[in-house]
Formats: C-alpha cells, structure tokens, sequence
C-alpha cells in the first residue's frame, strides 16, 4: 500500500521536474520567415495605399462566385478525366 502511494506521489511531481528545451540557433531562413510573420501580425508591413475594388469589379467577382453553382457536383471524379468537361 505504502509503494502505490509513493508511486502515485512520484507520478504526481513528475511534471514539476520537466523543463522546457531552449530552442537551438535557426537557419537564416528561418530567421527571415519569422521576421515576416512578425511584421504581418503586427501590421508594421502594410501598405499605405488602400486597396479597393471597382464596383465594376466587385459585381463581376459576384457574377462568378455564383455562377458556379450553376454546376452540378458529380458524385466522384475520374481518376484519369484530368478535369475536362463532358
């Protein structure tokens, strides 16, 4: 009885002695990566300029996006149809 409850007590405190590993030096490459996720996180990247669309371009955007559900999805693909139409 006396060993399941040290037992129990060690598997308690086991995650109390675990430590977390320093990260090692990173590749350039990753260096660079992670500088450009910062800056996109924080917005310090952004453009200046604002970006709009046209209504124009806005209503034909729209034309397509619905016309797509003009189509009927078929119940599988082909493997070899390489995406020609019938």
């Amino acid at each position: 009885m006396k060993q399941n409850i040290l037992s129990c007590l060690g598997l308690l405190l086991l995650p109390l002695a675990a430590q977390a590993i320093e990260p090692g030096p990173s590749s350039p490459q990753q260096q660079e990566t992670e500088a450009w996720l910062l800056l996109q996180s924080r917005g310090q990247a952004a453009s200046p300029i604002r970006q709009t669309a046209a209504a124009s371009e806005r209503d034909l955007s729209l034309q397509r996006w619905l016309e797509s559900y003009k189509h009927p999805i078929p119940p599988f693909y082909k493997e070899y149809s390489g995406g020609q139409r019938k």
